[in-house]
């Protein structure tokens, strides 16, 4: 244990994901040796991210707007919707460059040892803006591109559950290529390319 700020430092550090008591002191004493004009850019960078970052109205993605440059952009392939789990997860798609369509963010996956169910995610969303069609096109394909895990495999089934009444929607899955068990956001740009490219229908 350390005195004072630098103690309640690390604290708030290890409560970081990814990071352990270990990470968290490595980085609270190179912060302590580093220059203070890096650490006011830190806390800058910080406070603006609370105070000016919003999510996409549509979507659910990071936003500095009310809508995300995605859904801002008429270049994108409105009749395609990819739905991932977390903002996160349409930056590993984007990077592949094998998708021009547009995304859906549910804010996580079904998992209900932990108290996350239909109600906790942005299901109704995708509902509705199915229903309501805000781009006036019609949505022909919804592509699931959850985690390859168990929790991400449920929220795949229970979506293709609630999403197969509507008429001419075609719903894929990403195909092999991303092992099962990992996270979407770890897997290279050639995988999740081939996977984005070879995606099959859900029966």
């Amino acid at each position: 244990m350390y005195e004072g700020p630098i103690q309640v430092l690390i604290d708030q550090l290890a409560k970081l994901p990814g990071l352990g008591p270990k990470g968290a002191q490595r980085i609270a004493f190179s912060m302590l040796a580093g220059d203070k004009q890096e650490i006011d850019r830190l806390i800058a960078a910080l406070g603006d991210v609370r105070d000016n970052v919003n999510f996409c109205a549509r979507c659910g993605n990071v936003a500095a707007d009310e809508f995300c440059r995605i859904c801002s952009d008429s270049r994108r392939d409105a009749t395609k919707i990819c739905v991932v789990e977390e903002p996160k997860d349409i930056y590993a798609i984007e990077r592949t460059k094998e998708f021009g369509g547009r995304y859906h963010v549910l804010g996580g996956a079904l998992d209900p040892l932990n108290g996350i169910g239909p109600d906790q995610l942005r299901i109704r969303e995708l509902l509705q803006r199915l229903a309501n069609q805000p781009d006036g096109v019609d949505v022909s394909e919804i592509i699931i591109a959850t985690d390859p895990n168990t929790e991400g495999e449920a929220t795949a089934t229970y979506l293709l559950r609630m999403l197969k009444d509507f008429p001419g929607l075609e719903m894929t899955r990403l195909a092999s290529g991303l092992p099962m068990g990992s996270d979407l956001e770890f897997a290279d740009e050639l995988t999740l390319g081939r996977a984005l490219s070879g995606r099959r229908a859900l029966a």
